[in-house]
């Protein structure tokens, strides 16, 4: 599955959905709010979409609450073609220490973020079939640290496994990143400086006092 352009295949997806006149609903799992902020603002205009914040990576627990936060208000003050809906998890760490155990001293970019990949999106997928979802998907793609295509094999399997189409995506193109920091900006977001998780700021050089 290599070279994929998965973008052409969203343009496809949302043009056949113009054609045939219909709002499909979306589970779009979202990181935090910049990332889903362009990611809204272009899918609303296809979807009734469900935000989905499923991201125990996050460390420490008041970073997590502060994204979950900043998401909910930004999904309040973006105006939208279509309804935006809200389910935010609790911080459950133990999912990611879990998932991740024994690549803890694997560097950013590798097998220890596609095992965190995998979490998240198996859980959205869960989500998404039991709500009766059309789709669901990531803004993970939106970031240029993020590996698309690893995301969107990922994406592939689980919608087999759960029986939810997968919406293919990479939403850095089409200058989706740029639009995501105007945004950002545009509505005062909050943009965190690391990735999300203990080894994220391990590898930038935070200070870390902590207890697991």
């Amino acid at each position: 599955m290599n070279n994929i352009n998965y973008q052409n295949q969203l343009d496809k997806i949302l043009i056949d959905i113009e054609r045939a006149g219909t709002v499909p609903s979306l589970l779009l799992h979202s990181c935090c709010a910049p990332c889903s902020s362009y990611v809204l603002e272009y899918l609303s205009r296809y979807f009734k979409i469900t935000v989905f914040y499923y991201n125990p990576n996050i460390y420490p627990e008041e970073e997590f609450y502060k994204r979950r936060a900043e998401q909910e208000r930004f999904i309040g003050e973006l105006p939208v073609k279509n309804p935006i809906g809200f389910m935010g998890a609790e911080h459950m760490s133990e999912d990611f220490y879990k998932a991740v155990k024994g690549l803890e001293h694997i560097r950013e970019g590798g097998e220890r973020c596609f095992a965190c990949y995998r979490l998240r999106l198996e859980a959205s997928a869960a989500a998404a079939r039991n709500m009766g979802a059309d789709y669901f998907t990531t803004t993970l793609s939106i970031s240029p640290m993020k590996n698309a295509q690893k995301l969107n094999e990922i994406g592939g399997e689980l919608a087999e496994k759960y029986g939810v189409k997968y919406l293919f995506s990479d939403f850095k193109k089409k200058n989706g990143y740029k639009r995501s920091t105007e945004l950002s900006r545009e509505y005062g977001i909050y943009r965190q400086n690391y990735c999300g998780c203990v080894f994220s700021m391990k590898e930038r050089g935070f200070d870390i006092n902590e207890e697991n």
